[in-house]
């Protein structure tokens, strides 16, 4: 059964390109460690809450926009096994987060079973 990982977070709104970068650099690592599929989504509609929102749950800023992403894996340990390889990839080696784009200690993240998805 496939498997999501899940990710919220605040991204500053004029750091677009930025984290499109990041994300693209990031897909063929994650995707060559066994990851099926990924999506983006960049802040269109989302309004503040009054008890709770994705902006309260986030703790958006001004001038930041909530960013929605998962990715997609064929099962459990597929996902933890690639999350492990991800992050000790060559590719990485050396890299520095840039801290400019987001803030990395309000991303909100987990792992969720697929309980339902309806077939074409």
């Amino acid at each position: 059964m496939a498997y999501i990982d899940g990710f919220l977070l605040a991204v500053k709104a004029d750091r677009k390109d930025a984290y499109r970068e990041i994300a693209e650099m990031m897909w063929p690592i994650f995707r060559d460690h066994g990851a099926l599929a990924t999506s983006e989504c960049w802040q269109d509609d989302v309004p503040e809450g009054e008890v709770t929102s994705f902006p309260k749950a986030v703790r958006r800023e001004a001038g930041e926009v909530v960013v929605f992403s998962w990715i997609e894996w064929p099962d459990k340990a597929t996902r933890d096994a690639g999350n492990r390889a991800v992050f000790e990839d060559p590719r990485l080696a050396g890299y520095e987060f840039d801290r400019s784009v987001l803030d990395p200690g309000r991303m909100i993240f987990g792992g969720f079973e697929v309980l339902f998805r309806p077939s074409a």
